[in-house]
């Protein structure tokens, strides 16, 4: 299985065991680390590499959110990037009690990135054609991405796992 981890964070996929395929076959991503999933299923495929599943968790969904959002997001974090990155964290934990996980080194760009992706629909196609099968898992008090628009988007290129009363690690508590 090959795990790609959230936005400053590290080693955080023991929080996702509960829904991991452990699988030589199976590419996975929470959060930011969705992002570089898919493409990297996307680009295994595309080498004629094999690729089962693709499980995305959290994925970071912020294309339904204006550019006044994705500017504050930015400037905080050039400001504060500690400050920004202690709220994010709890943030992701809300409204549960934080955790302690591991963080790493991150960049204003990876910031950037992640709050200017947009899915691409066809990729999602693509993969599907090819035999993947896709499964989204998402929070329903997720603080951190648009919930609803996230749901939207994936009920249609994947199979999509609701957790009603889960934050954007999946926790429920």
């Amino acid at each position: 299985m090959k795990f790609y981890s959230g936005f400053s964070l590290l080693d955080e996929e023991y929080l996702f065991s509960d829904f991991t395929l452990e699988s030589n076959y199976t590419v996975c991503g929470f959060s930011y680390g969705a992002i570089k999933a898919l493409n990297t299923a996307y680009q295994m495929l595309q080498n004629a590499q094999r690729v089962d599943t693709l499980q995305l968790f959290s994925p970071a969904f912020f294309q339904t959110k204006d550019e006044k959002f994705k500017r504050l997001q930015l400037r905080t974090y050039k400001i504060n990037k500690e400050l920004y990155l202690k709220e994010f964290i709890r943030s992701c934990f809300a409204p549960y009690n934080e955790k302690i996980v591991k963080r790493t080194t991150n960049s204003f760009e990876e910031l950037q990135e992640l709050l200017e992706y947009v899915w691409d629909t066809e990729k999602f196609l693509y993969l599907e054609e090819k035999g993947v099968k896709i499964e989204v898992y998402i929070g329903g008090k997720d603080a951190i991405i648009d919930v609803q628009g996230a749901y939207e988007f994936f009920v249609n290129v994947a199979t999509l796992t609701y957790i009603k009363d889960a934050n954007h690690f999946l926790q429920l508590q």
